[in-house]
């Protein structure tokens, strides 16, 4: 466990006794950053505490080391909304990262993200950002119903909150079982790999109905993709489904 990590565990557990079980979510990516024209993406996260206690709550953003974790309580009922979550909780005006939340509850708190767009036009619709428990873990993933044109595009997201290197095998398929491309690619500690679908994949020029199998020793890992609406900035994030070898 890296020092953070384990300086977070010790603080929430030095609290009373409700602080004696302690879970972990995974937000996979928040962020404040540029895209496509200019839009500027932003993310706003809410946290409720849907149980009987105090819950205590320690945020973090893995790959952004130099943020200091956040600290609060939340009394039964009672919930925290943070919009554009990378400025107003940790100051930051540019970071990409996962959102650690850590909880002094076996059960934690539930924890609700979604993604938006700010461009010249107005605010795009939200997506929803789907969140995992830390312990979520399958070596096979699969991105479904990818696309990339003059009217989609894809992101893809390789999460690494673990605390050694992750290398992910990813084959680019349009019929199951058949790879159309296959790459690799390695990822640091704490970190997030956000990168549209043709970087991956250049010799592949256009298409949609493409899925990604995504393969990883590495148990502290997670993916996800984002098929992006070119004329108005809707997304639609993709939730990974269990494949197999």
């Amino acid at each position: 466990m890296s020092s953070l990590r384990l300086g977070i565990a010790l603080l929430l557990a030095a609290l009373p006794l409700r602080a004696q079980e302690i879970s972990t979510t995974i937000v996979p990516v928040v962020g404040s950053v540029f895209g496509a024209s200019m839009a500027r993406w932003l993310t706003d996260v809410e946290l409720v505490n849907e149980g009987a206690l105090d819950v205590d709550v320690a945020i973090e953003l893995p790959s952004v080391p130099v943020s200091a974790p956040l600290f609060f309580t939340l009394s039964p009922g009672q919930s925290q909304r943070f919009t554009d979550i990378v400025g107003q909780a940790f100051g930051l005006e540019h970071a990409l990262s996962p959102l650690r939340v850590t909880s002094s509850s076996r059960r934690g708190v539930t924890v609700r993200a979604q993604a938006y767009a700010v461009t010249a036009a107005g605010i795009s619709s939200p997506q929803r950002i789907d969140v995992y428990q830390d312990s979520t873990y399958f070596p096979v993933r699969v991105l479904d119903g990818l696309a990339f044109s003059d009217n989609y595009r894809t992101n893809v997201g390789l999460v690494n909150v673990g605390e050694q290197s992750a290398d992910f095998l990813l084959a680019l398929q349009r019929i199951p079982g058949r790879n159309v491309a296959v790459t690799h690619m390695r990822v640091n500690p704490g970190s997030v790999v956000h990168v549209a679908i043709q970087a991956l994949f250049p010799l592949i020029t256009s298409g949609n109905g493409f899925s990604i199998v995504i393969e990883t020793n590495a148990r502290d890992t997670h993916v996800y993709g984002s098929v992006i609406e070119s004329s108005t900035s809707s997304a639609r994030f993709i939730t990974p489904r269990v494949g197999a070898r």
